[in-house]
């Protein structure tokens, strides 16, 4: 059952389910009020796990403007990493922030490095790449320094976008520098925040107008035939691991050409591709080549140009090359697809070219390296020889069934039940917090909200997850499980 909105809580308006209906909802609430739950606590705990995707904000700009001190304002903590020359961002690019009560993802564009094109080209490159997958944008301009032809090159791209814009004029410390602000009216986008993102001056005001602009939930525009067309798979991977190779194998044909000119990459290549009878739309995340004076910003593109394509997709397809040891890319890349909740299929390519030693050491990599996601079906192939593609869609079905699984809330709960009688939570500072009931919010992943007499301990909740997978599948998909803790009765009126 996909997530819903049903009208007519018990005050009258309209809450957010997530994927129970009416009756098993009502049944749900009078078990919640039986074990001294308030609530309002557990309706918001059922919207919170039920959401759905998130609506993502993509924070723009030219190098050293602030971007990456204003994610981490945003945010509420200092993640982003920041430093007084640009190009320092590296590595993850997506983080989750809250105003207002209202949640949103927080897409940081900084490590932005001049190439053989130029910086304008960089820029324009980057921006291009988080635009695509952004909802709504922040447009990030140093008052102190006014609007640059950089900057009117960014403006003339977020045009072209059609998306909702913030402009966010940074490093406005004090009154005198509103004036300064004020001068980026001449941009054409609208009234110009003033902001200082290092001490946090009207960043609320900023914010608010986010919130403006920015829809309660993305449009999903996935989810099966006859409501949003063919499945989206990306396929994604660092660099030269058979990406492209792969998607033209898939085709029987040459669908995709790679281009290895620095600086040339392009949007992903959707394309169309008929299997068994079914039309899939493969997301193709290739082109981008290392050059050694370019490797950092090459990565960070590659990182960017990842992030962008898993945000559109329904199942990740991750390549990696069997052939060389499983790197920190590699699980940077599965990592994002994890946190981005899609379903998850981890292709070997290359495999063709292994001999028995490398086979057997390429096996304990996977134990160690990617034990964390041991439920992700995996495929060992070939895109030069063709080898086991056949396995490929298989996988891909299984995840995506996985992905969409839901456990009635009854049969939930008498799992529960059983798995607390039979391994109970261990016992801190004399208490023995229990897992009371539970049910699923939502799917795409599956989302499960669990309400406790006490703290329940991380490597608890590891426990439940693997027994969940035990009992009820979810094979290629990431579980997402939270945890409400019932307040002392004491406290309540």
């Amino acid at each position: 059952m996909n997530d819903h909105i049903q009208p007519g809580g018990p005050d009258g308006v309209a809450h957010d389910h997530g994927a129970l209906g009416d009756a098993e909802y009502a049944e749900f609430m009078e078990l919640a009020a039986e074990e001294g739950f308030d609530v309002e606590d557990v309706e918001g705990a059922i919207e919170e796990a039920g959401h759905g995707p998130l609506p993502v904000l993509a924070v723009v700009g030219r190098p050293n403007v602030g971007k990456s001190t204003l994610v981490n304002r945003i945010i509420g903590r200092r993640e982003a990493v920041v430093e007084d020359k640009p190009g320092v961002t590296r590595d993850r690019v997506t983080y989750e922030a809250e105003w207002a009560g209202r949640r949103f993802k927080v897409v940081d564009t900084g490590g932005w490095e001049q190439d053989v094109l130029g910086i304008d080209a960089s820029v324009a490159a980057q921006a291009e790449y988080a635009i695509e997958a952004a909802d709504a944008v922040v447009f990030v301009v140093d008052a102190k320094v006014g609007a640059t032809d950089t900057d009117e090159a960014v403006v003339r791209l977020l045009r072209k976008a059609g998306k909702p814009v913030v402009l966010c004029a940074n490093k406005v410390d004090g009154p005198s520098g509103e004036a300064d602000a004020a001068y980026l009216w001449s941009l054409g986008l609208g009234e110009p925040h003033p902001v200082s993102a290092l001490h946090g001056r009207g960043t609320g005001d900023m914010l608010d107008a986010v919130l403006d602009v920015l829809p309660d939930a993305p449009e999903q525009l996935f989810g099966g035939a006859g409501i949003g067309g063919p499945r989206r798979i990306a396929l994604i991977g660092r660099p030269n691991v058979g990406k492209s190779s792969l998607l033209n194998k898939v085709a029987g044909e040459e669908r995709v050409v790679v281009n290895e000119v620095a600086g040339t990459t392009r949007d992903p290549v959707d394309e169309l591709i008929d299997l068994g009878g079914v039309t899939w739309k493969f997301v193709d995340t290739a082109g981008i080549r290392k050059r050694v004076h370019l490797q950092q910003g090459a990565d960070y593109y590659a990182s960017l140009r990842t992030a962008a394509a898993v945000e559109k997709a329904e199942v990740a397809v991750i390549l990696i090359d069997a052939s060389e040891s499983i790197s920190v890319q590699d699980q940077r890349i599965v990592t994002m697809a994890v946190e981005a909740g899609r379903a998850m299929v981890i292709a070997y390519n290359k495999w063709d070219t292994l001999d028995e030693e490398r086979r057997y050491y390429l096996e304990r990599e996977i134990e160690t390296e990617f034990g964390q996601v041991a439920w992700a079906p995996r495929v060992n192939v070939s895109a030069r020889t063709g080898r086991h593609m056949e396995k490929l869609v298989p996988a891909i079905e299984t995840a995506l069934a996985g992905w969409e699984t839901r456990v009635p809330t009854g049969r939930l709960n008498a799992f529960l039940g059983e798995l607390v009688a039979a391994h109970p939570h261990p016992i801190r500072g004399g208490k023995q917090p229990r897992i009371l009931f539970g049910t699923q919010a939502g799917t795409k992943p599956p989302r499960f909200v669990l309400f406790a007499s006490g703290f329940i301990e991380a490597g608890y909740r590891r426990f439940i997850e693997r027994r969940l997978r035990e009992e009820f599948g979810f094979e290629g998909t990431p579980i997402h499980i939270s945890v409400r803790v019932r307040e002392k009765r004491s406290k309540k009126k």
